[in-house]
């Protein structure tokens, strides 16, 4: 009986969790804090993204948040906090904590992006790494699978190389 229980646990568990590559990456018990203060600013990224320890960071210096201060108060922190060390990542290529806590600079987004030439990160329909909407349709659901790609407006067929990989 306790197997069965702690089996049909990590089920509902993993129905929250994200997942890499394999399904859906963003937890659908969203706060709606998130999407309104986050998402706001910058794609609301999945807390999948990032080991634990990353997002405690983040959230512990919101006061320089990347270069803005982007300060909530001390309830919506906890909230949200608490949402994301518990969805944070934990599988294999999210456990390294990336430098600076940048999901641009993690392992695992510089391979799956290695291909993609700097001057793409730059372009006017682009402008950063971070700025995932403009190739994956499907980034502000948490959806980034491969067969929903799209070209930024504008890239020429030099820079279009990087998505033939």
């Amino acid at each position: 009986m306790k197997t069965l229980l702690t089996t049909l646990t990590l089920a509902v568990v993993s129905l929250n969790t994200a997942h890499a590559d394999s399904g859906p990456m963003m937890p659908r018990n969203v706060p709606q804090a998130y999407t309104q203060e986050c998402a706001a600013c910058h794609t609301a990224y999945p807390p999948g993204m990032l080991p634990a320890r990353s997002w405690q960071r983040v959230m512990s210096g919101l006061d320089q948040h990347f270069g803005t201060d982007a300060s909530l108060d001390a309830a919506t922190v906890t909230q949200l906090g608490q949402w994301l060390q518990t969805h944070a990542g934990t599988y294999k290529r999210v456990n390294e904590e990336p430098p600076q806590d940048r999901i641009t600079r993690s392992a695992w987004f510089e391979r799956k992006h290695r291909n993609i030439e700097p001057a793409v990160w730059k372009h006017a329909s682009v402008k950063s790494a971070a700025n995932c909407a403009a190739c994956h349709t499907g980034a502000n659901q948490g959806q980034y699978d491969d067969d929903n790609l799209r070209f930024p407006p504008g890239l020429d067929a030099r820079l279009r190389r990087g998505w033939n990989d």
